[in-house]
């Protein structure tokens, strides 16, 4: 359904840190800074982008949206988290665990990005 996401940043390099750790955990290249200055990832078909905004106004995260990431297991997800912490990331919400809803019993982690973007990661049990 989606052809790619992207969130703004005041700050690159930082991003890049972030994101490079936190991407890494799921089998990803580095990104790549594009002809427009973007930083790019592509996996898995798959293209996410961090950019600063070409309004020139600093960038800010959008309250009430987040970005899921799907995992391929609880112990990808905490990873997936642990790296994110560690490269400047912040751990938000409960922590990493298992959570009842109306689709089922789902493995959540919450990190907002150096830039306050909310993403998350979620492995959905097997049924």
């Amino acid at each position: 359904m989606f052809s790619h996401m992207m969130v703004g940043s005041n700050d690159l390099d930082k991003a890049k840190t972030f994101y490079d750790a936190l991407f890494g955990v799921l089998g990803a290249k580095e990104g790549v800074i594009d002809s427009k200055g973007r930083l790019v990832y592509l996996h898995n078909g798959a293209v996410f982008l961090v950019t600063k905004p070409i309004d020139g106004n600093p960038a800010t995260c959008a309250n009430g949206a987040t970005i899921g990431f799907a995992m391929e297991s609880t112990q990808q997800a905490d990873e997936w988290h642990d790296a994110g912490a560690a490269a400047g990331g912040t751990s938000i919400e409960d922590p990493p665990g298992w959570r009842q809803n109306d689709f089922g019993r789902l493995y959540l982690a919450y990190l907002r990005d150096p830039d306050g973007n909310k993403l998350c990661a979620m492995h959905r049990e097997a049924s």
